[in-house]
């Protein structure tokens, strides 16, 4: 039986849109665009800052010398504040406020750096939440199986109890093989006609 409902946060609860991102950075021309997503949103440094064991200064610093200096405030902008302004996912907030009000656990598991922690307040929803687990935090990154059981750990839940919500479906493969169930994110409506189809009862 389903009792709590974990979220992804990328392209889940808010859109993680790398191109557009770019461009609102002042990067127009193409080339300096597809650097720029290879260079940072295609880089080790950016894994490693989700894993934990990078900081953004410290990728930062990394990155500089691989970018024309014409890109070097692009990338401070791209790094250090990609969330300003959030851009939250149709219908996300709403699906979420509904599934809390139908009193299931509301939890966040997500390959993140340690900022989030800096911005997941001003996520649409994100008042819902009962726990939340960075992988910066713990050293682990999706789909490890070891961060599917540390996340049971640290809030006491059993995982065939959890439904996890994820856009990308090799991590929602790695939580089923760690005995949880799982729906790959498409959109909000897609998600509560699914969720309805697997027995939870939402308000509306």
């Amino acid at each position: 039986m389903i009792r709590n409902i974990v979220f992804d946060m990328g392209n889940v609860l808010l859109r993680f849109d790398t191109a557009y991102f770019i461009r609102r950075a002042g990067v127009e021309d193409p080339a300096d665009a597809a650097l720029m997503q290879r260079e940072l949103f295609r880089s080790l440094e950016w894994v490693q800052m989700d894993r934990g064991s990078l900081t953004e200064q410290e990728a930062l610093e990394r990155l500089r010398p691989r970018l024309p200096r014409r890109l070097h405030a692009a990338l401070e902008e791209l790094l250090l504040r990609w969330d300003e302004p959030i851009l939250p996912v149709a219908g996300m907030a709403q699906l979420v406020r509904d599934c809390k009000a139908a009193g299931y656990g509301i939890y966040l598991l997500s390959n993140a750096s340690k900022r989030l922690h800096d911005y997941f307040d001003r996520i649409p929803g994100s008042e819902c939440f009962d726990g939340r687990f960075v992988s910066a935090d713990h050293l682990l990154v999706k789909p490890q199986q070891g961060i599917y059981r540390a996340f049971c750990g640290q809030f006491g839940l059993r995982g065939e109890e959890c439904l996890f919500v994820d856009d990308v479906p090799l991590n929602i493969e790695g939580a089923v093989t760690a005995g949880w169930q799982g729906i790959i994110f498409h959109d909000a409506q897609d998600l509560r006609r699914k969720m309805c189809a697997m027995g939870i009862a939402l308000p509306g």
